[in-house]
């Protein structure tokens, strides 16, 4: 288990293997989630990383009148 400390200026460090695991980098945002008894820190993934991730045949159809 790792364990961090929440500073004075309420910070904390992720533990370097925590870091590694996910592939944390410099910058990057975590979404926080507050719940009974815990706190979450998830990392956010952008739209962009979104691209492609679901395989297959893309069955979507429009209708004639949209564009």
């Amino acid at each position: 288990m790792d364990v961090t400390t929440v500073s004075p200026k309420f910070q904390v460090v992720i533990p370097r293997r925590v870091r590694e695991q996910f592939g944390l980098s410099p910058g990057q945002t975590l979404q926080v989630i507050v719940l009974p008894g815990r706190i979450e820190l998830v990392p956010t993934t952008s739209p962009a990383e979104l691209l492609g991730f679901l395989q297959g045949r893309n069955t979507f159809q429009r209708e004639d009148d949209r564009l």
